[in-house]
């Protein structure tokens, strides 16, 4: 879908990293009520009772997402999907960012005859079963960005610096999130979010309903951690069946989005426009959409 972003990526000389995966062997560390910590290149994972706390852990590039850190994301949440007693994912990144989104010079190294990691990673949080609640600080860009929009709970903090750049890169939106943002916020709100590329702060994301309450940066956790702990007094069948309900009939609108987005996404990716926009980025200059 990316590829030819990518190859661009690595033209202009962009490093990538490829972080530990996990595997289910080790994901069923968490099917125990200890607190247990697991630690790699892609995620930090703690489990403590019924919660999960999931983090993205590359701080060193503001959490950028790797192929290592898609398979990762995918492999927790399927594994947390049967686990019955998970009751309550809690989202976050290591460090002072949430995450700068996709890796762009690690996003085609995957077979072109299977489906890349990116999009099983979506379909696997888009498709989780239990209530998820992210804590979202500094910088949440791109798939940084519209991750947020699965959540069922979101807190950000005071520092946050939120943005859908796609209209600036010459690129469709993803994650389904040209679907998920306007049953959010409503379809003027998202169109204007989607069509100006804007920077989001914290205020801004409160008052159009991405975000439930916004936070100083060092209390944003406790507070993320606590609302986790009061949902988790419920048994997980019965949180299960409210998010069913909650979620059900965005499905078939959610799979449109999903596809929609991604056959966008192949006729924009390595145009005229997207070229210019990734060249601009590399050179730290406006992109030139009105040269002849």
């Amino acid at each position: 879908m990316l590829k030819k972003v990518c190859e661009l990526s690595r033209k202009n000389g962009i490093p990538s990293f490829e972080g530990n995966k996990l595997h289910g062997n080790a994901l069923k560390l968490f099917r125990s009520n200890q607190c247990v910590l697991l630690m790699t290149n892609s995620l930090k994972i703690e489990r403590d009772g019924a919660i999960l706390r999931v983090a993205f852990n590359r701080p060193e590039k503001k959490n950028a997402i790797d192929n290592a850190m898609w398979i990762a994301l995918k492999e927790i949440f399927l594994e947390s999907r049967e686990d019955d007693k998970v009751r309550c994912v809690l989202l976050t990144g290591v460090g002072e960012n949430f995450s700068a989104g996709v890796d762009l010079a690690s996003f085609d190294r995957a077979s072109s005859d299977a489906q890349h990691p990116f999009e099983s990673a979506a379909r696997a949080v888009a498709d989780f079963n239990k209530p998820l609640i992210a804590a979202v600080k500094g910088v949440a860009v791109g798939g940084g960005a519209t991750i947020l929009f699965h959540a069922d709970i979101v807190y950000v903090s005071k520092s946050l610096r939120m943005r859908l750049p796609f209209a600036s890169l010459a690129l469709a939106p993803e994650w389904g999130s040209s679907y998920m943002l306007q049953a959010n916020i409503g379809a003027q709100r998202a169109a204007e979010l989607f069509f100006t590329a804007q920077w989001i702060d914290s205020d801004l994301a409160v008052s159009y309903g991405l975000a439930a309450g916004a936070f100083a940066d060092d209390e944003l956790l406790a507070k993320a951690d606590a609302k986790a702990l009061e949902i988790c007094r419920w048994p997980a069948s019965v949180l299960c069946e409210i998010k069913e309900c909650l979620r059900a009939h965005h499905k078939p609108h959610l799979d449109l989005a999903f596809q929609l987005e991604r056959d966008a996404m192949a006729r924009l990716a390595g145009s005229p426009d997207n070229i210019e926009a990734i060249s601009a980025l590399f050179e730290k200059r406006d992109p030139d959409f009105n040269r002849g």
